[in-house]
């Protein structure tokens, strides 16, 4: 058991991912309680109106979509901790120039979508740049159990604020709220300052090497299949599915008439699920399979269409809770590999690239959620997004079997993937490199005893959610 934990948080033992995890774990719960504050007040403003709460979240991932390929850009080109620095810092100004409005009594519903944008816009410089930042506090053997310890932190994070959030509604009211998540959000500036630079993972620039430009990125994915699939997948389901800050607060308020202290528990649910889905590959060690990101979007899909149709308050908990495992395991399974097939060169701008299509399409899907609510109901905008998601992850599923030259083989109760690649389809090792070309040229960004695949590689056997599909 005691090695299964020390498997589970190995990445803990760096000392500079340490200060990372903290550092973010801290201010998450405060930015979680934060939101959750926020989507009260907003719903109390607009006299419960789903168009207004969808207008906030759509103000706060507007800037992903026009600032997150220019993010990447400088994550390829500048000191990434000191970016991190620049954006934390300016976050948390953001946020206490907003809890003093709060605070003072004096704020209106156009001061929240003013600061929705300003934090927004915070936040599409430093995620793009914190996802590529992950690679250099560990070395690539560790990469993806600290992507899943990070999905983990947030997803505790979203377990623990709103929980706390709907304590604190009750006993201090929203100012109260606003206040204790301000000090929490400048965690993150202290624990980059604090990092050991000459432990970083940095990858050296190459002497003349042209500049970064976002176009490059941009042809580089077109070029691999691999990393265009998870990421077509992503801005379809990013966009339709992973509206639950619009859906659930107006779920609990609007339909199953939570209180203050209530308010926030749909959304721990889903944090407890998340949870789990991301603890889950904290013990991957290789790039994950397309069909295992494929497996997990259909589940998710099922299991969201699922929650439009619960009753009450309860049966929507307990169905979040498996949605949220499928949605970070699928989240996480697209990210994973991703990061793990891409070259170090172009990880800023690929990643900024995954973060625009995942986050940046939320002001579309959150407007157009919150629309639907509002004419047609709020649970039908939740088993329509599940609809939508589902059919996206069969397109998915088609592609990728006509590119692969895969096939499914259905043999009485029992579905067999057989793959058409020559060799077998559990081999570990990465696929032969191209005539001409190294061994080690074959993998994108691979390092000495890195073991990650690159876009060459022949397709894992189906495993976790995909057997049950």
């Amino acid at each position: 058991m005691r090695a299964g934990l020390n498997s589970t948080f190995r990445s803990l033992e760096v000392p500079n991912y340490r200060l990372f995890a903290g550092g973010q774990l801290v201010k998450l719960v405060g930015v979680w309680m934060m939101f959750t504050a926020q989507d009260w007040l907003v719903l109390e403003l607009s006299d419960n109106s789903p168009g207004a709460l969808g207008m906030v979240t759509a103000l706060q991932f507007v800037p992903v979509m026009l600032l997150t390929l220019v993010s990447g850009r400088l994550a390829d080109r500048y000191d990434k901790r000191k970016i991190l620095i620049v954006a934390n810092a300016a976050f948390a100004v953001f946020a206490i120039a907003f809890a003093v409005l709060v605070t003072a009594g004096v704020v209106a519903l156009w001061h929240v979508f003013v600061f929705a944008l300003l934090l927004g816009i915070a936040n599409a410089v430093e995620t793009p740049v914190r996802q590529a930042f992950v690679s250099e506090l560990v070395e690539l053997r560790l990469l993806p159990n600290a992507l899943a310890l990070s999905a983990a932190t947030f997803n505790m994070a979203r377990i623990s604020g709103p929980a706390l959030a709907g304590v604190l509604l009750a006993v201090l009211s929203t100012p109260g709220v606003f206040l204790i998540s301000t000090v929490l959000a400048v965690a993150p500036v202290f624990t980059y300052i604090r990092m050991r630079q000459a432990e970083l993972h940095r990858s050296e620039r190459k002497p003349g090497a042209a500049p970064a430009r976002v176009i490059d990125g941009l042809r580089y994915v077109g070029k691999r299949h691999d990393l265009l699939l998870p990421i077509c997948l992503m801005a379809m389901i990013g966009m339709i599915g992973f509206n639950f800050p619009v859906t659930l607060a107006a779920l609990a308020k609007i339909n199953f008439n939570a209180g203050p202290s209530t308010f926030g528990l749909l959304t721990t649910a889903l944090a407890i699920g998340s949870l789990g889905g991301a603890l889950a590959g904290t013990r991957r060690r290789s790039r994950p399979g397309v069909y295992l990101v494929i497996g997990a979007a259909l589940l998710f899909g099922v299991f969201e269409f699922l929650v439009g149709f619960a009753p009450n308050f309860v049966v929507a908990a307990l169905l979040l809770v498996p949605t949220g495992f499928f949605s970070i395991y699928l989240a996480q399974g697209a990210n994973h590999r991703v990061q793990m097939g891409v070259d170090p060169e172009f990880r800023g701008r690929v990643m900024a690239l995954y973060v625009l299509v995942f986050l940046g399409t939320t002001p579309i899907g959150a407007t157009l959620a919150g629309w639907w609510g509002e004419h047609y109901g709020v649970p039908s905008s939740i088993w329509a997004a599940g609809l939508i998601s589902f059919v996206a992850a069969v397109g998915a599923l088609i592609w990728q079997l006509r590119v692969s030259g895969d096939r499914f083989e259905v043999r009485g109760l029992r579905v067999r993937l057989v793959s058409a690649s020559t060799e077998p389809s559990s081999s570990p090792s990465p696929a032969p490199a191209p005539s001409g070309a190294s061994p080690a040229s074959a993998v994108p960004g691979q390092r000495e005893k890195g073991g990650v695949r690159g876009h060459a590689e022949p397709v894992a056997n189906p495993t976790g959610p995909v057997a049950h599909v």
